[in-house]
């Protein structure tokens, strides 16, 4: 499938191709690979949604549809791997979420589409050549992560107005973390306020990062949306109200 196919991507909820030219071809098995930062559990909403509007664009598995849902479970090391497996798998399509593992995607294959559900910095991390004109077999949406970062801090000081220190808490092996981390210092410093960063590159590293947050006498957080924090954002979450550390975050 080429890239030019593809009329339009919105979010997670739907991938539209000509259905006139391509939904009828029932002899054909589309297989649509999703490369994600989380399990297919906790993913339930985005996956059902992404399959209902297949569905209605006459894309129904067990008929005329496969999908091949990997993820990397918070762990960024594993999403090469299982890039280069649903290549294998000769998927028509691959669908990610995040900075790693749309670069494993596009690591993996110059030829098949990617289509990218969300990504901070395209243009900064390389991924596209342009918002314009992403060239290559790259295509999708960005949340301007760089941007927000600044923001959050802005409504945090609206919350808890005496904030004097201030951290974030992310993967800062992610590609598109060190830039937010950047934008933070400089919005912290312009309000007076001294920022930390708290680095977690696995799972085991959050209950860490909140126990030096509270020795730090810490007044609020800043939670970033890697893969890693999507992951386990229950207990993210849970770490924050028993520490009583207002917390405001990247993702809901």
């Amino acid at each position: 499938m080429r890239r030019r196919e593809f009329i339009t991507f919105v979010g997670f909820s739907a991938v539209a191709w000509p259905i006139g030219a391509l939904a009828q071809q029932t002899s054909k098995i589309w297989r649509v690979g999703i490369l994600e930062t989380t399990s297919e559990t906790l993913n339930a909403p985005n996956v059902n949604a992404f399959r209902r509007g297949l569905r209605e664009l006459g894309y129904v598995e067990g008929q005329n549809l496969v999908i091949e849902y990997r993820s990397g479970e918070g762990r960024i090391e594993r999403f090469p791997d299982l890039a280069v497996e649903l290549v294998r798998l000769k998927v028509d399509v691959v669908v990610t979420r995040g900075t790693p593992a749309a670069l494993a995607a596009k690591n993996a294959t110059t030829t098949i589409p990617i289509v990218m559900a969300a990504i901070g910095e395209p243009v900064g991390t390389g991924m596209v050549g342009s918002l314009a004109q992403p060239g290559g077999n790259v295509t999708g949406l960005s949340a301007f992560v760089g941007e927000l970062a600044a923001k959050r801090i802005e409504i945090m000081r609206e919350i808890v107005p005496k904030i004097s220190r201030m951290a974030m808490i992310d993967n800062m092996g992610n590609t598109s973390v060190p830039p937010q981390w950047d934008d933070m210092k400089r919005a912290t410093l312009t309000f007076g306020i001294q920022p930390l960063l708290y680095d977690v590159r696995k799972p085991e590293d959050i209950g860490a990062a909140f126990e030096a947050a509270v020795a730090q006498q810490v007044d609020a957080l800043a939670v970033g949306n890697d893969g890693i924090l999507i992951s386990s954002r229950l207990r993210v979450v849970e770490l924050a109200a028993k520490h009583h550390l207002p917390a405001i975050y990247a993702t809901r």
